[in-house]
């Protein structure tokens, strides 16, 4: 019994470090070559957009608009490919739970 309420204390301290990486991560994407950057906190929570000027086409709106959904995607994908990976090595490390 005291091995289950070790494994169960261990899961719960790498949930918490898991929300606090969480909490402190921000996650970079650009797409376009570089025209559109965004930052995006690990909360999927939009940090800020840079608009390169030569992206900013008034002829042409919607290519900045598809740029930035691209770009804001592209963040949250990178946000969820890193939590997987943090989640899949935390529970690599506790093989009698998962």
């Amino acid at each position: 019994m005291s091995s289950m309420r070790q494994l169960m204390k261990q899961a719960q301290e790498m949930q918490e470090r898991l929300q606090r990486e969480l909490n402190e991560m921000v996650i970079e994407a650009s797409v376009g070559g570089g025209m559109v950057t965004v930052k995006m906190s690990g909360h999927k929570q939009l940090v800020s957009v840079k608009i390169d000027p030569e992206a900013m086409d008034p002829a042409d709106p919607s290519m900045l608009e598809d740029l930035i959904v691209a770009a804001v995607n592209e963040a949250g994908r990178k946000i969820e490919e890193t939590m997987q990976g943090k989640m899949g090595a935390m529970a690599s490390s506790l093989p009698g739970l998962f």
